[in-house]
């Protein structure tokens, strides 16, 4: 068993950013009072609230009025879906490949869910035709970049299709995979809900946002307090917020040059992947000619399956995931893969591995040295 870490799981979670840190413990240090107070430290915590909502707003290009402060992007799903439905009634629609936190939410209001393209995205056509077919469509949500594949929707083409076919439906899309490598600001400008989160960024886990367009009415998840413009009560963590921001203004600052190191990374460990293991490694996305998550490389070994392959990658100090965070562990293959019309026995075997701002060379030379000879290993005895 390896001593070292070679942290290839950044899609999951990334380390803290310096930056987050620093800001984190000035303001934990600062503020001790409840923002939402009159005296002179609660105006001071108050002040360093809206500093940081301010941060995060100009970062993705929205007013500073439309941010909603969650625990997380999952919450942040959960009221873009719950909080229209519950206001407006009507359908929910939303792509195949969505994070659970979207997609359990419209399939537990028996909504609908758009199949998706053999490179991972949804066809602006496609979802014509199926919103055509339905009723009174209230949200129709459209994740930005997949969690999984790293596909990249085309949003103002899908955008442009909701509003040709159902102009009154509310446009949401989960970006809280797409920060660190496209720019939300400009692909999401004409949609009505943003949801993002800190630790994808190299915030700390539990922060994250809702934008909410003005005017849109949402029922809240949490009830209690007149918080966050009475969308989200509860107390608000200072600290956790200027930390996000930090986050949020770094990974926006380095985006461009973040997108070229790791883009050429992610590259070299797919390229050196096939290189070793020819017939026996498929990339599910890459390849297609749609854009793909610089920090994503989504790759199936289907002769095996992938949980054994973990098993023996962490031996060896790399982290890795078999789909999202949230499914690892599960023995069924992703929902993702089976939107796509990907086998199931290619899917079984998938492996995705995320680079992130720690990424180095030497991790990659480092996964090249260990993923191959593991493969082989699991092959040799039949895949398991």
């Amino acid at each position: 068993m390896s001593d070292r870490e070679i942290y290839l799981d950044h899609a999951a979670s990334t380390p803290v950013r310096p930056e987050a840190r620093d800001a984190w413990l000035s303001a934990s240090e600062k503020h001790h009072a409840n923002p939402t107070g009159s005296h002179r430290a609660a105006r001071d915590a108050r002040r360093t609230l809206d500093d940081a909502r301010d941060l995060i707003a100009e970062a993705y290009g929205r007013p500073p009025a439309e941010v909603v402060f969650t625990s997380g992007g999952s919450e942040a799903d959960n009221l873009a879906i719950r909080g229209v439905l519950r206001s407006r009634g009507g359908v929910a629609v939303c792509s195949a490949g969505e994070h659970h936190a979207v997609l359990e939410p419209v399939e537990y209001a028996d909504g609908v869910a758009v199949r998706l393209s053999s490179d991972g995205r949804v066809d602006p056509d496609t979802l014509s035709d199926v919103l055509s077919g339905l009723g009174d469509v209230s949200i129709v949500s459209m994740i930005a970049v997949n969690n999984e594949t790293g596909a990249v929707n085309d949003l103002p083409a899908l955008a442009a299709a909701v509003h040709r076919v159902k102009p009154d439906a509310l446009l949401h899309t989960d970006a809280v995979q797409a920060g660190g490598w496209i720019d939300v600001a400009n692909e999401a400008a004409d949609f009505d809900l943003i949801s993002i989160t800190g630790h994808k960024l190299g915030g700390p886990v539990g922060t994250g946002a809702l934008f909410v367009r003005a005017g849109i009415e949402l029922d809240p998840l949490l009830l209690g307090g007149g918080q966050e413009r009475g969308r989200r009560a509860g107390t608000p963590d200072v600290a956790g917020a200027a930390a996000f921001a930090a986050a949020v203004t770094a990974t926006r600052d380095r985006r461009t040059d973040e997108v070229g190191r790791l883009g050429s990374l992610r590259d070299e460990l797919v390229a050196g992947l096939r290189n070793a293991l020819e017939d026996h490694v498929t990339t599910t996305v890459l390849g297609h000619g749609a854009p793909v998550a610089a920090g994503i490389a989504h790759v199936c070994f289907p002769a095996i399956e992938a949980e054994a392959l973990l098993f023996l990658l962490d031996q060896e100090g790399l982290r890795a995931s078999a789909a999202s965070s949230c499914s690892s562990g599960a023995q069924d293959p992703s929902h993702v893969l089976a939107a796509m019309g990907v086998p199931r026995e290619v899917a079984q075997g998938s492996l995705r591995l995320s680079l992130g701002h720690t990424t180095t060379e030497a991790d990659i030379s480092a996964a090249l040295a260990i993923i191959p000879p593991a493969v082989e290993r699991l092959l040799s005895r039949g895949g398991g």
